[in-house]
């Protein structure tokens, strides 16, 4: 009987040592020299804002962007920005997201500084394509941009409509050149005064060199102006047309057809490389000669990786990028479609 309560306060110590010892494996800590583990950084999230979502153009923009988003593996968040209200949502929305940043073609330079002050106080990086911001004053903001060299392209406009009017034989006298404007955006109105500057240079009377404003950029607008044209001089046999892009000489061309003018006699360039495809693969020519065929893949693969750069890495990308362009005809835009990674885009 003695021998067997002797034994019980060692059983006791025995238990209380054991609990112990539970009860610090549950709350053990990691030893000094031993490393924490490593807190998950949060994935970097981009948006990118396109002011006419459905052209081709930015289509392309975002089909290389999400190219640039899949090798870094960046979140990319489109989003269609038709307008300032949609805009401004949007930026709220990207912030809300937790988006650090993001690309944008504004539908309205003006709105370049309620942009960036909604974007500093979200704590966002902005990047501008396209269009550049202007502040109120009307002067470009010093805002990271990359935008097409409006004026060197408008000239190679210039010279591919004077040198096929010289091929066919045209009269001076008997041509017209419809240049279908929009001033109102600076990058336009350097494209077709390059267009003018270069195709006067050539020896085009300057007389000759009808203008009229559009009130839209798509191709609409440029129906609209030239029809003003077509209506004001009745006694031009050829015409000659150009505009700040692709969908404006479409229109000028579809005006021009309907007033019963045929291929032979019209010569229209564009700017883009887009719409333009639609004529290219027509089995008969049409009016729609030529355009100059803009790099999507500069402006959206390569502005989304800089930004992610600037971003994930502190790589702060250039203030100031300007990109040219490819001539592309009937002849040649198969095989330049293809050297560009675009060849996709045929319709």
């Amino acid at each position: 009987m003695t021998k067997r309560y002797s034994s019980l306060p060692a059983i006791l110590l025995a238990l209380a040592l054991v609990c112990s010892w539970c009860a610090g494996c549950a709350n053990k800590e990691p030893a000094p020299n031993q490393p924490a583990p490593a807190k998950k950084e949060a994935k970097v999230r981009i948006g990118f804002l396109v002011k006419m979502p459905e052209e081709p153009w930015f289509q392309n923009e975002w089909k290389f962007a999400q190219k640039a988003a899949d090798k870094y593996g960046f979140d990319l968040v489109k989003i269609g920005a038709t307008d300032g209200e949609k805009v401004l949502s949007a930026i709220d929305n990207l912030s809300a997201q937790g988006a650090q940043g993001f690309v944008i073609c504004t539908p309205d330079v003006r709105l370049g500084p309620a942009i960036v002050a909604k974007a500093t106080a979200a704590n966002m990086k902005v990047y501008t394509i396209d269009d550049q911001f202007v502040d109120a004053d009307g002067k470009p903001m010093d805002v990271h941009y990359t935008g097409i060299s409006g004026r060197q392209i408008g000239e190679s406009v210039g010279k591919e409509l004077a040198e096929e009017m010289k091929r066919r034989g045209w009269k001076p006298e008997e041509t017209g050149a419809a240049a279908i404007t929009f001033d109102e955006l600076a990058t336009a109105k350097d494209r077709t005064d390059g267009a003018t500057a270069s195709l006067t240079a050539a020896g085009f009377p300057a007389e000759r060199v009808f203008h009229s404003p559009e009130k839209t950029t798509d191709t609409e607008g440029g129906f609209n102006a030239a029809n003003t044209l077509l209506t004001q001089h009745p006694e031009v046999k050829h015409w000659l047309a150009y505009a700040l892009n692709d969908e404006g000489v479409m229109g000028a061309v579809r005006a021009m057809e309907g007033r019963g003018f045929s291929a032979a006699d019209i010569i229209g360039v564009g700017i883009g490389g887009n719409t333009c495809l639609v004529e290219f693969e027509k089995p008969a020519p049409s009016g729609f000669f030529a355009s100059v065929l803009l790099s999507p893949v500069r402006h959206g693969y390569e502005t989304s990786e800089m930004l992610y750069k600037w971003i994930a890495e502190g790589i702060e990308p250039p203030k100031d990028i300007r990109t040219s362009g490819i001539m592309i005809t009937r002849e040649n835009y198969r095989q330049v479609l293809k050297e560009q990674g675009l060849d996709d885009q045929k319709h």
